[in-house]
C-alpha cells in the first residue's frame, strides 16, 4: 500500500510540478504527517524531492527529474473501463473523444490485460440519470459557458431565479458541476461564490475581461461544503405516524417528500401498527404524501397536520359527491 501511495506521489508532482503536503494528503486520503515521512522515505531511495517553504511553497522534485514508472494495477484499469455517464460526456461534447481514448488505451495495453479490461466494462454500468427524470434539461448555453471556463473569461449571464425574474449578472466562472443529468454553473460574483443551474441561463456573452480565481479554490471541496449547507437549510417539519404492518416496510423507500427518521418496528402497538417519525419539508407537502397511503397511516403530531389532512379528505370526498355516482360511466 505505502509503495503504490510513493509511486502516486512521484506522478503528481510529475504532473502539478509543485504541490503542498496539504494538497498531496487531501488526494490521497492520508495525513500531513504521513506525506512527511513519505517524502522521507523517497529522499532516502535517492530521488531528488525538495521542500520549499513560505508562501507559495510545497514539494517539487528537483532538476526537472522524472521516472518512466507508469505501470497500473488490476484494479486501476479496472476503474478507467467502468462506463462513464455517456449524457454528460454528451453535454460536454466528449463522448466521442472519451470511446476514442478508451480505444487507444485498451491497445496499448499488453495483451494480458485486456480480459481483465473488457470483463469488467460488460459487467458494470453506471446510469447517472435520476428514476424521477423524464425529459432532459436545457442546455443550450452549456457550450458558451465551457468556452468561458477554458478561456478563463468573465461572463455576463442573463438568469431566471426560481421566482421567475430574469437578473443580469458578470461573473467569473470557476467550474461546472452534474449531479445526477443536472448541470450547475459555479462562479465567483465580486467576493462571493454562487451556484447557477445551467437549464436556467438564458443569455451568455463571453466578456474580454479574465476571470478571478480565488486562491486555493477547490471546485469538489466547495460543492461538498455547498451540498452540506443547502441541506442543513432545507425547511424540517418532523411528524410522527403510526403505520399499519402491510405497509411499514415501503415506508422508507416510497416518498421523496418524506424521510424516515426512526421507526420502532421492534414494538409494535397491540394492533401491530409500527410508530415512526419522519422528516418533510413542509405541512403540505407531508400532507400529500401522507394521504397517498389513505387508511393505513395515522398522524400523531403534530395536530395541526392531522386537521390539515382530514379538511383535504374531506374536500376529496365533497369532490366527487358533486361528481355523481355515474359519471364515469359517460365519459
Amino acid at each position: 500500500m505505502r509503495a503504490d501511495r510513493l509511486i502516486s506521489i512521484l506522478l503528481l508532482l510529475q504532473a502539478h510540478e509543485q504541490m503542498t503536503a496539504r494538497d498531496l494528503a487531501t488526494r490521497l486520503e492520508v495525513s500531513e504527517r504521513t506525506i512527511q515521512r513519505d517524502m522521507e522515505a523517497l529522499s532516502a531511495a535517492g530521488v531528488p524531492v525538495l521542500s520549499e517553504r513560505g508562501s507559495g511553497g510545497g514539494w517539487r522534485l528537483l532538476d526537472q527529474y522524472r521516472t518512466d514508472l507508469t505501470g497500473m494495477t488490476q484494479a486501476e484499469i479496472q476503474s478507467l473501463f467502468l462506463t462513464k455517464p455517456t449524457r454528460l460526456l454528451a453535454d460536454l461534447g466528449l463522448r466521442q473523444a472519451a470511446e476514442g481514448a478508451l480505444i487507444k488505451l485498451f491497445a496499448a495495453l499488453p495483451a494480458l490485460y485486456h480480459r481483465d479490461a473488457e470483463f469488467f466494462r460488460q459487467r458494470i454500468h453506471i446510469d447517472g440519470l435520476s428514476w424521477e427524470r423524464a425529459g432532459k434539461e436545457n442546455m443550450t448555453f452549456l457550450p458558451v459557458l465551457q468556452e468561458g471556463l477554458w478561456q478563463d473569461r468573465q461572463l455576463l449571464l442573463t438568469y431566471q431565479r426560481n421566482d421567475e425574474v430574469l437578473v443580469e449578472r458578470t461573473v467569473s466562472p470557476l467550474g461546472l458541476v452534474a449531479k445526477n443529468n443536472t448541470w450547475y454553473l459555479v462562479a465567483a460574483v465580486e467576493t462571493e461564490l454562487r451556484t447557477y443551474r445551467v437549464s436556467r441561463v438564458q443569455q451568455v456573452v463571453i466578456l474580454d475581461q479574465t476571470a478571478v480565481r480565488p486562491e486555493g479554490f477547490n471546485l469538489a471541496v466547495y460543492w461538498e461544503q455547498s451540498t452540506a449547507e443547502f441541506r442543513a437549510n432545507l425547511p424540517r417539519y418532523p411528524v410522527t405516524v403510526r403505520v399499519a404492518p402491510e405497509i411499514a416496510g415501503r415506508m422508507p423507500i416510497s416518498g421523496r417528500y418524506a424521510r424516515v427518521e426512526k421507526a420502532e418496528t421492534d414494538s409494535p402497538d397491540a394492533d401491530g401498527w409500527v410508530r415512526m417519525k419522519l422528516l418533510c419539508e413542509t405541512d403540505w407537502e407531508a400532507c400529500e404524501y401522507l394521504l397517498s397511503f389513505g387508511a393505513n397511516v395515522e398522524v400523531l403530531e403534530p395536530a395541526a397536520l392531522r386537521a390539515l389532512i382530514m379538511q383535504a379528505a374531506r374536500e376529496v370526498v365533497e369532490f366527487y359527491e358533486r361528481r355523481g355516482v355515474g359519471v364515469a360511466e359517460v365519459v
